[in-house]
């Protein structure tokens, strides 16, 4: 794969003088798409510090995947898409469940047991096995989704091209995600954590511990817990403004399975829901 990275960094250092016409970049461009599509390649990671490592090369890929594809007609059966990028094809021997409405664009990764509702899924992303992306809910490009997630109805999941060492989003393994949340601009939510519904959680929105006031970080939701929006007060020129935040409301144990219905009784006795 070192060779194809090399490759994509030439070509990308003489980018603007690409077109559809250069078949050998072409060529080149759609081998790591491919690997993309297949989950042999990722664009990010997570690193044994927790933090993200950022794979430009591919996000350069992608890149000029875009500018190297002619418009086309997708013919979809009832439906038809004009774009520059084919749908993903083959989901019965993928393993994946697609129910009419929903589209992957190809160049995004689903696992095997992924459901997708009418919802959509854009290249780079990556969904793990067994996640459910729920009714009207989005994986914007390059996003990372564990396994065993719930993306609820309306959840919008960001997405980063540019810049190309911008982090994405990352959902750990066996969370979920309320309904209506907003999760972007490299946010991440940890192994196991909930938030409640329409949280809104990007790289600069403070999570605070409800317990002890603390800040915990920005843009980063610790596994194994059960996390709500709210405000916290800040005063301006103009009088005294409820400013989002996200509050940790609740650990759980390591592994902890999620009982539904306890769930609901956490996040109902703080006004929210999931």
């Amino acid at each position: 794969m070192a060779a194809l990275e090399s490759t994509i960094d030439e070509l990308w250092a003489n980018r603007e003088s690409l077109s559809p016409a250069n078949g050998d970049a072409v060529a080149a461009v759609g081998e790591v798409i491919g690997l993309l599509d297949r989950g042999e390649a990722r664009i990010a990671e997570l690193g044994t510090d927790g933090e993200p490592i950022v794979h430009q090369w591919l996000k350069h890929a992608v890149l000029l995947y875009f500018r190297l594809s002619k418009m086309d007609t997708i013919d979809g059966g009832v439906f038809e898409y004009a774009d520059k990028i084919p749908l993903k094809t083959n989901y019965a021997a993928a393993g994946v469940r697609v129910v009419p409405g929903a589209s992957a664009r190809y160049g995004s990764f689903l696992d095997r047991g992924v459901v997708l509702m009418p919802s959509y899924v854009n290249i780079g992303a990556r969904v793990g096995a067994n996640t459910m992306v729920d009714t009207w809910a989005t994986v914007g490009s390059c996003a990372q989704i564990g396994a065993n997630v719930h993306l609820s109805g309306g959840v919008g999941i960001g997405g980063v091209l540019e810049p190309p060492q911008a982090a994405p989003v990352f959902v750990g393994d066996d969370a979920l995600i309320g309904s209506r949340c907003i999760v972007a601009e490299g946010a991440r939510v940890g192994d196991g954590a909930v938030l409640g519904a329409g949280c809104i959680l990007t790289g600069s929105i403070p999570v605070i511990d409800a317990q002890t006031g603390e800040e915990l970080s920005r843009g980063v939701v610790p596994a194994w817990s059960v996390a709500v929006t709210a405000t916290r007060p800040r005063t301006f020129p103009g009088g005294e403004f409820g400013l989002p935040c996200v509050l940790v409301i609740k650990r759980l144990n390591e592994g902890e399975r999620h009982d539904k219905a306890a769930l609901n009784d956490v996040l109902r006795d703080h006004g929210a829901a999931t």
